[in-house]
């Protein structure tokens, strides 16, 4: 297409339409207009086929001569410039019209067009292409507002891009452009969620003396990181700063250093902290404290004490909750008190609460731990009735006390169930069958088991080796166990001092010195 039949055509457009486009809201990629910027008016009809004329030249009649980009000059204006961009429907093809014009235009271009190119970018995963835009928009004298630049930091943190978007609210601050405390605070939660616990905190550090004034979400953020990697007396220290800053715990900031300090079995500080709450007037403990507390009691085994906190709960009208009950029952199995834990079993459905996997499997494992295995297949037929489908754990937990018991054939049953049912298998539900069958000497079905596992891609760990090795030396299969051995080496798989004792002296017992030198060549 020439010039001359480029300005015809457009001049003959301009001439014989005078229609107006009705005003409209325009639509961008990845959000709505920002505040504190007038929202772009729609075009005319007759601009209409000027964009899509310069959307022509710019795709197939690449490079423009100079007389097209003086026309183009002459015409452009910001609105048609944007336009342009947006008909284009590709961020890339955008900004390279966006660095044709800047370098070969007169033209000043509008907020829109590098908020609409921004966003597109960010949205497509292009934040080097996005950042590169955002550093034109600077040197094109526009500052982003806060919505842009909350976009722009979310979808940077969204992608572990975290430099990227601390660099660049350092650069805004400096330029006083406000940073919105949901902007930061957004960011600071990602952070944690992606386990960035020490740039979490050196971002709030860097902040503090650059008019950021950080609110309660910003410090249960920061203590909530700190109380799940274990550091609950640094979270402490940002619970005491938070006055400082006018800042008030709330029961979220109460309950998550009340579970950290659970965690850390410092469970009387919970309870003190549990306590600083009821005899405040704007706050008041709820069911996730009161079970917070108790779980740290129950791991503890001080089971009165965690009874007497389920009494107080009760009594301040606080109602348990199925988790409550779970942690209870759990505990009381633990320390072997199976009338306990079915009494609070049974009063559960009087809460409203519907025991689940963990309720069951709790009761199972407590009843294994006194011995009664018969009792807890009993409660496997309560959830078949119940319609609760057992999990990894309650599979194991069964398999190894039938395997204690040397009830091989039921074990080796419930391990079959096992990998008809979609659940992930792991190595510690099938050691105890494998065990079993190479202390009855029945190596040939141990080997199949093995095989099974590796069919359902769960590979043998430590434990499964030592078994195999160990069960074939005492049978005599000293080459099996030498093959057992080298693949386990060969996996990665490091021998205990045990196994490699046994192996090497039975090696020795057999007359195979050579072997037994080369084993222990390998493990020293």
């Amino acid at each position: 297409m020439t010039l001359f039949s480029l300005t015809n055509r457009v001049s003959r457009v301009l001439s014989a339409s005078k229609v107006f486009i009705p005003h409209r809201r325009i639509q961008f990629h990845g959000g709505s207009h920002p505040q504190g910027n007038k929202e772009p008016k729609a075009i005319q009809k007759q601009e209409s086929w000027f964009v899509k004329v310069v959307c022509t030249l710019f795709v197939y009649s690449q490079p423009l001569d100079d007389a097209c980009l003086s026309y183009l000059n002459n015409n452009l204006t910001p609105l048609i410039e944007f336009e342009v961009v947006k008909w284009l429907k590709n961020p890339t093809f955008g900004l390279k019209f966006l660095e044709l014009s800047r370098l070969n235009l007169n033209i000043n271009h509008s907020f829109w067009t590098y908020n609409l190119l921004i966003r597109s970018f960010c949205c497509m995963g292009f934040y080097g292409s996005a950042r590169l835009v955002f550093d034109y928009m600077k040197i094109d004298g526009h500052l982003p507002d806060s919505t842009l630049l909350g976009f722009m930091i979310s979808s940077f943190g969204r992608a572990g891009e975290f430099a990227m978007a601390r660099k660049l609210l350092a650069e805004v601050q400096s330029d006083d452009v406000m940073v919105t405390i949901f902007a930061v605070n957004n960011l600071l939660n990602m952070m944690v969620k992606q386990n960035n616990l020490e740039e979490a905190v050196g971002l709030y550090k860097e902040n503090l003396g650059l008019n950021f004034n950080p609110d309660t979400w910003t410090f249960n953020i920061l203590i909530r990181g700190l109380c799940r990697v274990g550091k609950v007396d640094q979270a402490f220290e940002f619970f005491n700063d938070m006055r400082s800053f006018g800042c008030f715990p709330d029961i979220v900031t109460y309950n998550t250093i009340i579970n950290g300090l659970c965690r850390e079995y410092e469970v009387d500080r919970g309870h003190s902290l549990l306590n600083e709450i009821r005899l405040r007037d704007d706050c008041a403990p709820n069911v996730v404290t009161y079970t917070s507390v108790i779980s740290g009691y129950c791991k503890l085994g001080k089971m009165e004490e965690a009874s007497a906190l389920f009494d107080e709960m009760m009594s301040s009208g606080t109602l348990p909750s199925v988790v409550t009950f779970n942690v209870l029952i759990d505990g009381f199995g633990k320390v072997g008190d199976m009338l306990s834990a079915k009494s609070l079993y049974e009063k559960m459905a009087s809460f409203g609460c519907i025991p689940d996997v963990v309720t069951f499997t709790s009761l199972i494992n407590g009843y294994c731990q006194i011995g009664d295995v018969n009792r807890s297949l009993q409660l496997w037929d309560a959830m078949k009735v119940k319609n609760v489908s057992p999990n990894v754990y309650t599979f194991a937990i069964t398999i190894n006390a039938l395997c204690k018991e040397n009830r091989l054939c039921e074990a080796f049953r419930l391990l079959r169930e096992l990998q008809c049912r979609n659940i992930v298998p792991k190595p510690f539900i099938f050691n105890p069958v494998i065990d079993g069958f190479c202390k009855a000497g029945n190596l040939d079905e141990a080997n199949r088991i093995v095989a099974e596992m590796e069919k359902k891609k769960c590979d043998p760990d430590k434990v499964t080796f030592t078994i195999l090795i160990i069960g074939h030396c005492m049978k005599g299969r000293m080459l099996k166990a030498i093959s057992i051995f080298d693949k386990m080496s060969s996996v990665g798989c490091t021998p205990d001092d045990v196994t490699v004792r046994s192996l090497i002296s039975c090696l020795l017992k057999a007359g195979m010195p050579k072997e037994a030198y080369r084993i222990s060549t390998i493990t020293s």
